[in-house]
């Protein structure tokens, strides 16, 4: 499957690669790229010959998190779209099949969740991951609610949420939240993992990961959570102010309001 943002291809062994593909824009979470990561990775669950689901970015990116531009809608159509990347994630977390993500250059906001509800996150040594949520007066999406304290521990995860700094690769696996560096090519590197992860019983392993993921936390209910929460702040006009002044290349000036 070919999409206009985005590019899928099969590797050795069952590994689907799905690449996201507006290095232009730092892949950033349009409408369309949205819906084409939706799409594939049903098609990749549904496939019989897919085994396992690799990951990434394109241009040096992983992806830069939401479309700043897309932004600003009113709340039911921004919520429309919060839904569709919640169907991402879910396919992510509960489908049947592991899915690693193979992380270069910047993992900002939803691209940090996207990377983060992977089964396992390669980095590169250059890779930077933030939970730049806040700077756009937003709560934290895509399930990092859920999948950041799974991996870090709650006071490392809600710390990091709070403070929005930036964290590269190294200490990215230091703190649990990607688990190894790419020993070379980080996307051959994710696709080794990915390989490793394939079960030799692909029946049990469907039921596994949904079990488990259930078992440190109901991401439903997460996923519920952060959507009630979004919806009240996408009217506030601090986020209206966070996202002109992204877009007019400024500092936001938050009122708490």
């Amino acid at each position: 499957m070919t999409a206009a943002c985005l590019r899928t291809e099969d590797r050795a062994g069952g590994i689907r690669l799905i690449a996201m593909m507006e290095p232009d824009r730092r892949n950033a979470l349009s409408d369309a790229m949205r819906g084409a990561l939706r799409d594939a990775l049903r098609l990749a669950h549904d496939d019989a010959a897919v085994k396992a689901i690799v990951i990434t970015g394109s241009g040096g990116c992983f992806c830069a998190g939401g479309d700043i531009k897309g932004m600003g809608q009113p709340a039911p159509v921004a919520l429309e779209r919060l839904e569709v990347v919640h169907d991402v994630i879910r396919l992510i977390a509960l489908g049947p099949k592991p899915v690693v993500a193979a992380v270069e250059g910047a993992a900002y906001g939803g691209g940090m969740s996207l990377a983060a509800c992977c089964d396992v996150v390669v980095a590169a040594e250059g890779a930077r991951f933030c939970a730049s949520f806040s700077r756009v007066g937003l709560v934290p999406d895509m399930g990092a609610m859920w999948s950041l304290p799974r991996r870090m521990g709650a006071a490392r995860a809600q710390r990091m949420m709070l403070d929005g700094r930036e964290v590269k690769g190294p200490e990215a696996v230091e703190l649990g939240l990607a688990d190894l560096l790419a020993d070379g090519d980080t996307v051959d590197t994710a696709v080794a993992e990915a390989q490793r992860l394939v079960p030799a019983a692909p029946l049990p392993a469907a039921h596994l990961r949904p079990i488990i993921a259930r078992y440190h936390g109901d991401l439903t209910a997460v996923l519920a959570a952060e959507r009630e929460a979004q919806a009240a702040l996408f009217a506030t006009r601090d986020h209206d102010e966070a996202r002109r002044a992204f877009l007019e290349k400024r500092a936001p000036e938050f009122n708490g309001a």
